[in-house]
């Protein structure tokens, strides 16, 4: 019966010393040009491999193999026997995987950065890759990440084209609105009709809590853009701005003006009779 108790012990410290060796704390987006584990399967074998950026298909995982745990916290790699790389097209989610300790590479026989990644590295630096992979982590919800790219890619050419909105939605994602005001500004100096750029400057004026701005900025599009795609958001961005100040008089006098954009539109429809219903109206 103690030897049984003894072993046990000993295979719970295993486990708590296996897992205190990786954390499973980073999303794909974290990880890029990092090794990282997957949750050990049924077996206890740790899928690994390296996480990079294929300027065409994305966030990319080149698998490496697994790898085991052993006692001393051994790091025991299990390669594929493929002689052809694997690679797996990842989407962002909230899935967790951990990053490979930098103390273990020697074990697990694998270089910090791997030889064949220069070749996905190619024109590094360039304003063309900066705007690319800022859109990219914008898309991905990482926008302090894509700031960083975007800014660098603004000092080599701020007239890179949908370099300045995409600064923007970085802006505005980060809750820093009067920059966005700032760069759409220009933006729209040579494409005042732009609907896409014309949506993101209607989003920051209203959480800049210049109302009256955003409404001239609607009207302007409802009456002169002949893309319509964002007249029913651009419409609800300010009438959500009215609700959350409970200006019901301007909540009112606003909904009487869009009420078309918005009573058939059913993404808005339904939180619109919402707010309505809230504010006694």
């Amino acid at each position: 019966m103690n030897k049984i108790l003894v072993l046990l012990v000993l295979f719970i410290s295993f486990n708590l010393s296996a897992q205190d060796s990786i954390k499973f704390d980073k999303k794909f987006v974290q990880c890029e040009d990092k090794w990282v584990a997957f949750e050990a399967d049924s077996t206890g074998a740790y899928p690994y491999g390296f996480i990079y950026i294929d300027a065409d298909a994305g966030l990319t995982l080149d698998y490496a193999g697994t790898f085991k745990i052993e006692s001393g916290n051994k790091f025991i790699s299990e390669k594929t026997e493929v002689k052809s790389s694997i690679k797996y097209r990842l989407q962002p989610n909230n899935n967790m995987v951990a990053l490979l300790p930098e103390s273990k590479f020697a074990e697990l026989n694998i270089e910090k950065i791997p030889d064949w990644l220069k070749h996905y590295k190619v024109g590094e630096g360039s304003v063309d890759r900066l705007y690319k992979w800022g859109y990219m982590y914008n898309g991905w919800g990482e926008c302090e990440k894509a700031l960083d790219y975007l800014e660098k890619a603004k000092v080599i050419n701020p007239e890179y084209k949908g370099l300045l909105v995409e600064l923007a939605f970085s802006y505005n994602c980060l809750k820093q609105y009067q920059k966005a005001v700032d760069v759409l500004e220009i933006a729209l100096k040579k494409e005042p009709l732009d609907a896409y750029t014309n949506k993101e400057l209607v989003y920051a004026e209203t959480k800049n809590g210049n109302l009256q701005e955003a409404e001239n900025v609607c009207r302007k599009v409802f009456k002169e853009c002949k893309d319509k795609t964002y007249n029913s958001e651009n419409a609800y961005n300010v009438l959500q701005a009215y609700y959350l100040k409970k200006e019901i008089k301007n909540f009112n006098n606003w909904f009487q003006e869009v009420e078309s954009y918005l009573m058939n539109d059913q993404r808005f429809k339904p939180l619109v009779e919402k707010m309505k219903k809230e504010l006694g109206q």
